[in-house]
């Protein structure tokens, strides 16, 4: 084998045994050109935000015959840069490569701007904040939640999906919105926009009809406080009462013009946190409890971050509720 030298500010592209590092791109030359499959990861990634390799393959399961191939598919993707749309199509974010054993993760991929360019020409661009914002834990976070139920509605005949563009681009708005709520230790009222990390949508398809369901998503990985007297910082405390405004008091039919209900999906990295933002909710709330504000927690992005794979649970399995029963999305 042939050894290649490199000088001290440049870094190595193959290892021992002279395959490409995970994280850095290297084309072999090969000219690349756009297919709907990629067309459609293009999509989703734009809608949804980065995504693990199982996510992606999740979506073209049924157009593609064979994992190894696609696997292959987003490798050229990422190294091969002969495109007509300038570069490589897809990036793996050098975050997922800070932590520990991610050699042995799945890869995490995100849009690249010949990715944009190509999902631009194909009609498939969108805009109205359509990504999550935020670290870039969270932001994966956040969209492997809403990825997860998207995914998981393939298998539900009854139930389809909503993505967030289409809730904002029919309404003409952002996800900012302002919302006043009042400081309990000096009785002033303190104006702050509330915006959810993602918003989404279900229609159920019933024998009498269409339903719909529209849903607020907040992924917390405890780095905000449950409660402060300080409502210039964020903290559940500050959340829960923003939400009572914004849901409980109808605020969001008229920002995002629905008539549906609206619930929010607080989805928690640890258990113990989860009992406690209930504890405040149940406190806050006073003997009826809260009907709109549902809890779930998943342990792959706490202090030790693995991608995971789609997570069905979300969509099908019961989210807890302060004083009032679980609660099933699935369900119309």
């Amino acid at each position: 084998m042939e050894f290649q030298w490199f000088g001290m500010n440049e870094k190595p592209t193959h290892d021992r045994m002279g395959r490409r590092y995970r994280d850095t791109p290297v084309s072999t030359g090969k000219r690349i050109t756009p297919q709907d499959t990629d067309i459609l990861w293009f999509q989703k990634l734009h809608e949804h935000g980065p995504l693990p390799s199982s996510f992606l393959l999740e979506y073209t399961a049924r157009s593609r015959k064979s994992n190894k191939r696609a696997t292959e598919r987003l490798t050229d993707l990422f190294n091969e840069e002969d495109t007509r749309h300038g570069g490589r199509y897809l990036d793996r974010p050098p975050q997922q490569f800070r932590t520990i054993d991610s050699r042995y993760n799945q890869l995490v991929y995100d849009l690249a701007p010949a990715g944009e360019k190509a999902l631009k020409q194909a009609g498939g661009l969108i805009g109205r904040g359509t990504r999550p914002s935020g670290p870039w834990v969270h932001r994966l976070m956040v969209s492997c939640v809403t990825s997860s139920i998207e995914l998981a509605t393939f298998a539900q005949s009854n139930i389809s999906f909503i993505p967030q563009y289409k809730i904002l681009n029919r309404a003409k708005v952002g996800l900012r919105y302002p919302i006043t709520i009042t400081e309990r230790s000096s009785k002033t009222s303190v104006t702050k926009d509330l915006i959810p990390d993602a918003i989404f949508g279900l229609e159920y398809h019933t024998p009498k009809g269409s339903k719909f369901r529209f849903f607020c998503v907040e992924c917390d990985r405890s780095t905000e406080p449950a409660t402060t007297t300080n409502f210039n910082r964020k903290s559940w405390l500050r959340s829960l009462l923003q939400y009572r405004e914004y849901i409980g008091n109808g605020h969001y039919r008229k920002h995002l013009k629905l008539t549906a209900p609206m619930l929010v999906l607080n989805v928690i990295t640890d258990e113990r946190r989860l009992e406690k933002m209930i504890a405040v909710t149940e406190k806050e709330t006073g003997v009826s409890g809260n009907t709109y504000l549902l809890f779930q927690y998943l342990t792959d992005f706490g202090t030790v971050f693995r991608p995971p794979s789609p997570i069905q649970s979300l969509l099908l399995e019961p989210w807890q509720r302060a004083l009032n029963d679980p609660f099933l999305i699935h369900e119309p």
